[in-house]
């Protein structure tokens, strides 16, 4: 026999469950002003209908059904606090790790389909206009070359430089245009110039995308296994969870990846790579050594020190926007979110745990990458599509869907969500298919020396 459940997103069939008797409850007087319940049948002949009022519209339920109720005692009462697909009852709570009533295919037909299309030309503007920014800049510090002027343009050129990553960034997930060529001419370009060897970060990458939210195989920023937590040096932990250190990190992570795995975006034989990417990987590794060497230049021709000033600086400021926003795309929620692993894992349930963030006015200087729920299950669309596109979406994503907190000018509030998130995601349990972060108290504490 099947059953059937109507709910925001329509009407279709769920597996057989026993639902909670409702009761009436301070939690639903309130509702029951605009949304009544009633029996609109009571003929013997078939079972009792139960119909939904709200103002003039009224939709009635027919199914098949027994005409006697099973009864359910109170034990299985209680296991059935909430119902179905983590949306909860009356006296229930979300349930983030449920698995979601919706497919990926209802999140894409909600969409609109202008949504998909990929503007070369309007890409390209984009990449005319930061470019533009970066030398005109460059130029006017070089030229001002006052201690007043210095800070203010190590922030906007750091800032600039990560807009130049998140325009490469598309190219790598061919949203910047239908053209291959094209895509990977203008990400060369880009993430060269700030040192990201692009093929091997732009396969890195969407292995992250793959496997968002897998426990063991994503890629950036996934948890440690409390085993492999627990095998790191006093050291290690203190540099990966104690700030500034962690903001820093990109570049080591390109010559080493993250603990726990091998290998480097820079060498083609490395286990990132399967053997048909390998002269991609050679490729881009030519490039970043060509920028390098072009900075050693640089450095002989105007010094180190303006050297540091113009370019070195900015290229650390940008390494923290790139951390600090990679980071809490999957992390610092205030509820703790799940992760996965074997049969509980799937694409869709592991997107759904990728957090969206306001930026302030720097949304649109780096290309609203803060929309990043919608960008993590569909890479394909265009970041000028992405606010639209997740407005869309939402009804359908209802509580899967984390509004982000609302941001100031500059997005200041985002450190409480990064200190708090250092202090309390260290590891995760070596078991379990569904998992949750947890903290080592100890780790803000100073080891003992022993004599």
């Amino acid at each position: 026999m099947a059953s059937w459940v109507l709910a925001e997103s329509g009407l279709g069939p769920v597996s057989q469950i026993y639902l909670r008797p409702r009761r009436a409850s301070s939690s639903t007087t309130s509702i029951s002003a605009r949304i009544s319940l009633s029996p609109v049948s009571t003929d013997l002949k078939r079972p009792t209908l139960w119909c939904y009022s709200s103002g003039e519209r009224q939709w009635e339920l027919k199914v098949s059904a027994p005409l006697r109720m099973v009864s359910v005692d109170v034990e299985e009462r209680e296991k059935n606090e909430r119902i179905i697909n983590g949306f909860p009852s009356d006296d229930g709570e979300f349930d983030p790790a449920a698995p979601p009533p919706f497919t990926l295919k209802d999140i894409r037909a909600a969409i609109p389909k202008h949504c998909w299309v990929k503007d070369p030309w309007r890409s390209m503007s984009y990449v005319v206009r930061d470019v533009a920014v970066v030398i005109g800049m460059a130029a006017a510090a070089a030229y001002l070359n006052n201690w007043i002027v210095w800070p203010l343009y190590w922030f906007a050129q750091g800032t600039m430089f990560w807009a130049l990553f998140v325009l490469g960034h598309d190219c790598g997930h061919g949203s910047f245009s239908n053209s291959h060529k094209l895509n990977s001419v203008v990400g060369h370009l880009l993430h060269s110039s700030i040192l990201v060897p692009y093929h091997g970060w732009r396969i890195s990458h969407r292995t992250h995308h793959q496997n968002h939210g897998h426990v063991e195989n994503d890629e950036s920023w996934h948890p440690l296994p409390e085993r492999t937590y627990k095998n790191l040096d006093f050291a290690t932990k203190k540099l990966r969870f104690t700030l500034p250190f962690p903001l820093l990190a990109y570049p080591v992570y390109l010559w080493g990846r993250s603990p726990g795995k091998s290998g480097s975006h820079f060498h083609p034989n490395s286990e990132l790579f399967v053997p048909s990417e390998r002269n991609s990987v050679i490729t881009s590794t030519i490039c970043w050594s060509a920028m390098a060497a072009l900075l050693v230049c640089l450095s002989f021709i105007m010094g180190p020190l303006q050297l540091l000033n113009l370019y070195g600086i900015p290229y650390m400021i940008f390494v923290v926007w790139l951390d600090l926003v990679t980071y809490l795309h999957h992390h610092g929620h205030e509820e703790k979110l799940p992760w996965y692993r074997g049969k509980e894992w799937s694409y869709l349930r592991g997107g759904l745990t990728t957090l969206d963030r306001s930026y302030g006015w720097i949304n649109n200087i780096h290309h609203d990458i803060g929309t990043h729920v919608i960008h993590h299950l569909f890479p394909q669309i265009p970041h000028y599509h992405l606010i639209e596109a997740t407005e869309a979406a939402k009804p359908v994503l209802g509580k899967y869907y984390r509004e982000p907190q609302k941001s100031g000018p500059f997005p200041f509030h985002l450190f409480n969500d990064l200190t708090r998130s250092m202090k309390h995601d260290h590891f995760v349990s070596d078991s379990g298919d569904i998992v949750y972060y947890q903290a080592e108290p100890n780790l803000t504490r100073t080891p003992k020396v022993e004599n």
